[in-house]
């Protein structure tokens, strides 16, 4: 016998003491960045990169990532109230990241890394993309265990009533549609990167991993709830519209590699 529905009303802290609480949130994102250091450091190792390449690529994803998020998510969703209420751009603690954010700040962070070190801004997001995909999977299983960003109501057997935000019907578990997908997408760039000894095709794996990551964003938005209220109106929300530039770059990418393989063949 099918589920009618999943009754989702798991508790989003492990534990609290006091004002100081431990979110699954927080650990879950806290763990893509330890498991994105691991997966590098072999990647330092069977490349041969110079002693301390990875400690401090890992400062500049940080950085880059945090306040991509959160810029992205003020400036995108609620410009309005943060552009008049600057100060509280800072309090993350009270939630608002945005993907699309994290991925211009992840760019621009590593555009500043590869000047620094000299070494190519491809070279490098080739292979950081792979841990970006893992780190998504990890973070929209958090958005789960908040119940947040979920999507319209459905009368599949796997819908969840999440009852924690006042949900009395069931809903698409977008979160886990995300997260799937970008396990999936995690598995194939390790695939490749590993089925090149190594080597990938210049551009390959980053144009792969925004082409898939943003056209699935781009489909699964369809059935999600609006995030904010301007998006009611909206034929394409934000989410989808910061995606299409994302997919365009993400094929031109995988174009050019294709065309940089040809020449090196010729």
């Amino acid at each position: 016998m099918m589920l009618a529905s999943i009754h989702w009303n798991i508790d989003p802290e492990i534990f609290r003491i006091g004002r100081f609480a431990i979110r699954y949130y927080g650990v879950l994102w806290a763990l893509s960045f330890y498991l994105g250091y691991l997966i590098f450091n072999r990647f330092v190792k069977k490349e041969d990169l110079p002693e301390g390449f990875l400690d401090s690529l890992t400062i500049y994803m940080v950085v880059g990532t945090v306040l991509g998020a959160r810029i992205g998510h003020c400036l995108f969703y609620e410009p309005d109230y943060y552009l008049s209420h600057p100060i509280d751009i800072l309090k993350i603690w009270q939630g608002g990241l945005a993907s699309h954010g994290a991925a211009l700040g992840i760019i621009i962070a590593l555009y500043l890394f590869s000047r620094k070190h000299k070494v190519s801004e491809i070279y490098v997001l080739d292979r950081i993309v792979i841990t970006v995909a893992l780190a998504g999977f990890l973070i929209r299983l958090g958005n789960l265990m908040n119940s947040e960003i979920y999507g319209v109501e459905t009368n599949l057997p796997w819908g969840f009533i999440f009852v924690r935000s006042g949900e009395q019907f069931p809903k698409h578990p977008t979160q886990l549609y995300e997260a799937f997908v970008y396990l999936l997408i995690f598995l194939l760039l390790y695939a490749i990167y590993y089925k090149s000894k190594s080597k990938p095709q210049k551009g390959l794996l980053f144009g792969l991993f925004l082409s898939f990551v943003f056209t699935a964003r781009f489909i699964i938005e369809f059935i999600k709830e609006p995030q904010v209220d301007f998006e009611k109106t909206m034929s394409l929300n934000m989410g989808q519209l910061l995606s299409i530039p994302l997919v365009l770059a993400g094929v031109g990418f995988i174009i050019y590699s294709y065309t940089q393989r040809s020449r090196a063949v010729k």
